[in-house]
């Protein structure tokens, strides 16, 4: 089981899985159909997507034997159901494996990002602990909330790596405009000009030979659902 997006995690998985099914979710019906068209052109025949909230889909208890998430669960609005529920839905003892974002500090992408959108306007974090990229970037409250949902065997690997958005700064500013241009919202026209500018010498000070790359840093987490079941 994955959380889906547009599939290539699911798709990762199914190929890993080789006869063995793979079940991805997601709550955008336009990403799941995305996903299945992509799998259908792959020709990827043992992996299945669902359009669910994993904090409530009634999935077969005790029925997988991996639950996987790339950068997916800090979005979730009640956590504690989400992983109670999914662990319910894994056999004792199995896995569940995610990529989640530290806090602000590592990810240079975040801030510098945000910072040139923002076109000098005061924008407040969300509270600790709200849905959102950092929710679960707080190694203590990942460790209780996991463990409150029965797992256990908890453990953190700290990741650094860069991350590539775009083979130049034209490609690299189209990407980060359809992933964070929703920051333009509220933006008079000169507000808005100056966000775009204060972008692209952000983005055109980040190109290398290797592209347009920023810093991030993101947990690994790994979990085992108690041999005993969970909550």
């Amino acid at each position: 089981m994955t959380s889906a997006g547009t599939g290539q995690t699911t798709r990762d998985a199914a190929a890993a899985a080789g006869p063995g099914p793979a079940l991805g979710v997601d709550l955008s019906a336009r990403m799941i159909e995305l996903a299945r068209r992509l799998a259908a052109e792959e020709g990827t025949g043992n992996v299945s997507f669902e359009q669910a909230d994993a904090q409530i889909y009634p999935f077969p208890a005790g029925s997988f034997d991996v639950a996987i998430s790339r950068t997916g669960t800090m979005f979730f609005g009640d956590p504690a159901a989400a992983f109670a529920n999914i662990g319910r839905a894994l056999r004792p003892g199995g896995r569940l494996v995610m990529l989640v974002w530290q806090g602000p500090g590592p990810n240079e992408w975040v801030r510098e990002l945000s910072g040139a959108l923002a076109a000098g306007r005061d924008l407040p974090a969300p509270p600790p602990g709200a849905p959102g990229p950092f929710s679960l970037a707080d190694p203590g409250r990942t460790r209780t909330l996991l463990a409150s949902a029965g797992f256990s065997g908890v453990t953190l690997d700290a990741l650094h790596e860069p991350m590539w958005f775009g083979s130049d700064p034209d490609d690299a500013h189209r990407f980060v405009l359809g992933l964070m241009g929703w920051m333009l919202d509220g933006l008079d026209d000169t507000g808005r000009e100056r966000a775009l500018d204060a972008l692209s010498a952000t983005v055109t000070a980040h190109a290398s030979s290797a592209g347009i790359t920023f810093a991030s840093g993101a947990w690994l987490i790994r979990a085992l659902r108690a041999t005993g079941g969970t909550r």
